[in-house]
């Protein structure tokens, strides 16, 4: 009968916790590169209203949607980034973003409504 040390237990979890953490770093990196590289933080920031609000702020408008029809959601916003308008979180317009890729329309948009919830 093999017996199996109690660390290994502990280790297993603590590398799956390792590569959690590091995937979802990465992610929010990947995230992070591509709004910048299409000048999104030149208007929003994650946590704080800049011109336009907050990542967090819309992750939390569109949460319960998103939750139900992740693929609806996902392509209204992605249509709203690519048309750009106003109205929805104040009267000053968001500039339409028709030159940035679907794919990559679609992945920002993901990937802030896929941000945690806080309050």
């Amino acid at each position: 009968m093999r017996r199996t040390s109690p660390f290994t237990a502990i280790n297993a979890v603590c590398a799956l916790t390792a590569v959690w953490c590091i995937t979802g770093s990465m992610a929010a990196l990947a995230m992070d590169e591509t709004h910048k590289k299409y000048a999104c933080t030149a208007c929003h920031a994650d946590a704080r209203k800049l011109i336009g609000p907050s990542y967090q702020d819309v992750a939390n408008k569109y949460r319960a949607d998103y939750a139900k029809d992740p693929k609806a959601v996902i392509a209204k916003l992605s249509d709203k980034v690519k048309a750009g308008g106003s109205g929805v979180w104040g009267r000053l317009p968001m500039a339409p973003h028709g030159h940035v890729p679907d794919v990559d329309v679609q992945k920002m948009v993901k990937a802030v409504l896929d941000m945690p919830a806080k309050k």
